[in-house]
């Protein structure tokens, strides 16, 4: 089959920062707001998430709308992992991020193991994608408690967190850019937007009182969603045209 993960452009790199604002104050809504509660809210999503993932995996080529969606529900199901483990048992942050950066790093060694490649323009087999979710969901539940830890157990604050995690993407960028190795500076830049993500949506959502800009979790998540779906509709569009450029090819 194709390779089942998009191109990794500017583009890409918003849509994965918006999503991961979502997953932080789409959770945070449906759990405490809408008064789901943490398991009600976590077994929804999880459901939802299941089916978006076996669509995922039954297609045979990258479709932006199935693969951005599964993106946008691994982010509120990694946020409620992490929230359920520190709210709900009483988890460390401390105790939560190492037991998932050990996760992460277990995920990606025996991918390694087996596959001999961590790149994502190789996900051309079932295998590959599995390995390759597998990774996704523990980004999302690592970078939410390392954001937690580094914007509340440290204080850093929500302002502070934007810039902090901003400014080590952006170091992670030029070192890319000066010729480090592109799979190592992808991954660490993809784990860091996590917490980028939610600290931008905290800095949002929050009321002024706790260091936010008081838009409030229904504001920010409404704005971010048709923010994504708009340039999901644009690479979609993208998409297709190329797709006929390639059929027109062919059959010439």
């Amino acid at each position: 089959m194709l390779n089942k993960v998009p191109e990794v452009t500017l583009v890409f790199w918003i849509i994965k920062i918006m999503s991961t604002t979502v997953g932080e104050t789409g959770a945070d809504y449906l759990a405490v707001h809408v008064g789901l509660g943490t398991a009600i809210t976590g077994a929804l999503m999880s459901s939802l998430l299941i089916a978006a993932l076996l669509l995922q995996l039954r297609s045979r080529r990258y479709v932006p709308w199935i693969y951005w969606l599964t993106v946008v529900l691994v982010s509120v199901v990694g946020t409620q992992i992490t929230d359920a483990l520190t709210d709900g048992l009483g988890v460390s942050l401390y105790v939560s991020t190492a037991c998932f950066g050990v996760a992460l790093a277990a995920t990606f060694a025996l991918w390694y193991r087996i596959e001999r490649t961590l790149s994502i323009h190789t996900i051309v087999t079932r295998r590959r994608e599995l390995f390759y979710w597998a990774a996704i969901l523990f980004t999302f539940a690592l970078g939410t408690a390392a954001g937690d830890l580094a914007t509340e157990a440290l204080g850093l604050g929500f302002t502070l967190g934007v810039v902090s995690f901003g400014a080590i993407i952006a170091v992670i960028a030029g070192a890319r850019y000066l010729g480090g190795n592109p799979v190592l500076t992808f991954w660490l830049a993809y784990i860091l937007t996590r917490p980028l993500g939610a600290s931008l949506g905290d800095l949002l959502s929050q009321a002024r009182t706790y260091g936010g800009l008081g838009l409030g979790n229904v504001q920010t998540s409404v704005v971010f969603l048709i923010v994504i779906l708009a340039l999901v509709l644009f690479v979609s569009l993208g998409d297709d045209r190329s797709t006929r450029r390639v059929g027109a090819g062919d059959e010439s």
